[in-house]
Formats: C-alpha cells, structure tokens, sequence
C-alpha cells in the first residue's frame, strides 16, 4: 500500500508501513538515530499502533528506509493527534524531510477529522525552536519538566528530559512573530555540540532556561514566537 507524498524531496517517499518486516526495519532505523534502542520504539508497539489505526509511516529513498514517523489520537473530544517519535537517518537529516513529513501528517491528520496535532521537543535545540514556532507556526501550551525521566541514548545521555508540549492548529493561517514582546529567552545556538564538548555549561543552560521559563509562564505570560538571535518571545494574552 503505497502513500507516495507530492511534497517529498525528488526520490523520497512517505507511505505507510503495512507489514510485520516493515515495521521491524523502522524500529531498528529509530535505534540507530537514537544510538539506543530504549529511546527509539519497539516494533510490537509500532505494530499495535499501525494496526489500530493511527500514525505510523516510513520514508523511503527507494526501497531503502530511511525514516519513520508514529503517531496516535487524543482523547475522542479532543479532536487531536500527537506526533510522539520521528527519526531520520543522519545522512538524509537537513534535506527538508522534516517540513514534507509535517505536511504528510497535517493531510492525513484532516482527512480523519483531526484539527490539531501536538508534540514535544527539547526547549534547548534551537533549530527545533525556529522550525516548530517559526516555520509552522505550532504554539507552546506547557513546559515539561524532565518530562521522561532520564534518557541513555546516545542523543539525551547525561541531561534531564525538559520538553515544550506545542500545539499545531491545522487550520489556522501561521501567524507571525509579535510586536509586543515583554520578555525572551535566549538559548545556545548548538546545545548539541555543546553537550560533547562542555557538558557542564550545557547543564547550567538547562536549568537557566527550565527557570526562566517557569518564572514568566507563571506571571501569567505565554510563548508567543521565536527568533534565531533573541530565543522565545513571551507576550501578554
């Protein structure tokens, strides 16, 4: 069952992963990403997931697999999906992958009747800020503190786990940047680098921003952008 994506990078695509041998790859491609396969996603978990009916598709260079994506629905209500693991191989990461994989789950989330979709990432990784707020426009709803306890894959090893939850409504045009900012957080330009090279300064960073962060969303003010040279933008709602 193929689900090729018209918005995929020339030879990439994205389509559901249907079969038993299918899903095993893509639970050995997540360990790969994460140097563990504790942080990635079991395949039985991959499989019950898929089966039920929600999120799990693979991206394909050819017939190679090169990433997966699984996802599940919220609450009925809700009317909301959350995107809980997406992993691209390291050679095909910065190819623009991560926008045609949003678009593909933004389609396949309006054609089940789904108006937004959520997700978690890592406050301090600041090309995951500008992506997440800047380019599709997704909002932060709650700062997560060591969300998922302690990670030992290769990518989290030795930090606490601090995650912004974001919304993403599907429907809603992006809205840009505000004028009326009332406080920022800055953060690293490259924590990644900076936690293999100077891992005590990239713990002063998590508990610097996890602070300020709690100290602003207390007085009641909210995540309203992000800029590269300033951080998060907090406005008054």
């Amino acid at each position: 069952m193929s689900d090729t994506f018209s918005h995929a990078p020339a030879g990439i695509e994205i389509r559901p992963l249907d079969t038993v041998e299918e899903i095993a790859e893509a639970s050995r491609v997540l360990a790969e990403v994460w140097g563990s396969a504790a942080s990635g996603m079991p395949a039985d978990l991959l499989r019950a997931l898929a089966h039920s009916g929600n999120y799990v598709v693979g991206l394909y260079d050819g017939e190679r697999l090169i990433g997966a994506s699984a996802g599940f629905f919220g609450p009925p209500a809700s009317r909301t999906m959350h995107s809980h693991i997406t992993g691209v191989l390291p050679g095909y990461q910065a190819r623009g992958l991560g926008r045609a994989l949003k678009q593909h789950q933004r389609e396949w989330a309006f054609a089940r009747d789904v108006g937004h979709i959520t997700w978690t990432f890592d406050p301090l990784i600041a090309r995951n800020a500008h992506f997440n707020l800047l380019i599709l426009g997704a909002r932060v709803t709650d700062y997560l503190v060591d969300h998922y306890g302690r990670l030992e894959d290769d990518l989290n090893r030795g930090d606490e786990s601090d995650r912004l939850m974001v919304s993403w409504a599907l429907a809603a045009p992006r809205a840009n940047n505000p004028l009326d900012v009332v406080a920022s957080v800055p953060i690293p330009r490259d924590i990644e680098t900076m936690r293999v090279e100077a891992p005590e300064d990239a713990a002063a960073w998590r508990v610097r921003v996890r602070d300020r962060f709690l100290e602003l969303l207390a007085d009641g003010l909210v995540v309203g952008g992000f800029r590269d040279e300033a951080g998060y933008l907090f406005v008054r709602p």
